[in-house]
């Protein structure tokens, strides 16, 4: 039976590991990750909601800090093999890393149409105060709501301390407060409340196409963050990186950088050996406008392509998605400004 004619929302939880599903070990001294049976077990509301849930858990776990671009593959994979047997698909992750997660799986999923939600929390599954249970059984909601036959949420999300937000719109930004994530230049999707809010303007539409997954990424990139004093040489290293094939380069404000004749000569000279230069800013909030300011004129005229508002974790992402299509230069280059999935805003 397909998800479209059944009545009991059925959720594919994936457990990869994390905060989520960490006890102490009093040898260790450290936390461990542990299975899916203790988070079932410390979380027993879970049946209460009366959905049909399966569990796919990573052998063995894995904390979010060794995520790999191989680990967003075998996610891809597992959603794709399960697709059409689930309503919906919570991902259970360590916070460190989710954004970048959640960007990557937005760029491999072409026109996904079911909520894949990633959730975890601050506290291990099994402190008192956990914000573990809260996260997961809203999770889990989210990915089973639907409006008739389609999905509320048909996009990659995090769900976090009560707000959803789109994946490639997010950032960790907290390592000690509840409320770790947030989505500086996109409005929240729904706001868990005494009822969940959807915010239906701002998620993106059920798409009609099937869904199509893309298993290939390309980690040939590298990243230049300025800063007042940077050296020739550290900026020389990073443009000759070896294998890399695009630099994301983090500038000041709205995509400023220095004027001094090196730096735009290091500039030059790395974009005609064929480098692709990608301008985003440190800022979370705001956009890179490339041109507004003489500081980066130079850029635009030498080559450099704007980043818009794309975060740190969502440009990385969609150039390994871009790399590793077989694509152009020049495809890739205007890829890289375009919206794929709501990602950046262009105007």
């Amino acid at each position: 039976m397909t998800a479209a004619n059944r009545t009991t929302p059925r959720i594919l939880i994936i457990y990869t590991g994390g905060t989520v599903g960490m006890v102490y070990d009093d040898v260790l001294g450290t936390l461990r990750p542990i299975g899916f049976k203790e988070i079932r077990d410390n979380i027993p509301e879970i049946i209460r909601l009366g959905y049909e849930f399966q569990v796919h858990a990573f052998n063995p776990p894995v904390d979010s800090s060794n995520m790999l671009p191989q680990s967003y593959i075998e996610l891809a994979k597992i959603i794709e093999k399960n697709y059409h047997q689930y309503d919906g698909f919570v991902v259970l992750h360590g916070s460190d890393t989710m954004a970048f997660t959640a960007s990557a799986l937005s760029f491999m999923l072409e026109n996904l149409g079911k909520p894949v939600v990633l959730t975890g929390s601050q506290l291990p599954i099994g402190e008192i105060r956990t914000d573990a249970r809260e996260n997961i059984i809203t999770a889990l909601e989210i990915a089973a709501a639907r409006r008739g036959n389609k999905s509320l949420v048909p996009e990659v999300c995090i769900f976090f301390d009560y707000q959803l937000f789109r994946g490639n719109r997010s950032k960790k930004y907290n390592a000690e407060k509840f409320e770790a994530f947030y989505s500086m230049n996109y409005p929240p999707l729904a706001e868990a409340g005494i009822t969940i809010k959807y915010q239906r303007q701002f998620i993106l539409k059920h798409p009609e196409l099937p869904l199509k997954v893309h298993k290939k990424l390309n980690q040939d990139i590298a990243v230049l963050r300025l800063y007042p004093g940077i050296t020739q040489t550290t900026v020389d290293a990073v443009f000759q990186t070896p294998n890399a094939r695009a630099v994301i380069m983090e500038t000041w404000g709205s995509g400023n950088a220095s004027t001094q004749q090196w730096f735009i000569d290091s500039v030059k000279k790395a974009i005609k050996s064929g480098l692709i230069i990608v301008n985003i800013t440190q800022c979370d909030g705001g956009a890179v406008e490339l041109g507004r300011y003489e500081t980066s004129k130079y850029l635009q005229e030498a080559g450099v392509i704007s980043g818009y508002d794309l975060t740190f974790e969502a440009a990385v992402t969609k150039l390994m998605f871009l790399l590793g299509q077989n694509l152009s230069k020049s495809d890739i280059k205007r890829l890289m400004q375009t919206s794929l999935r709501g990602e950046m805003t262009t105007d």
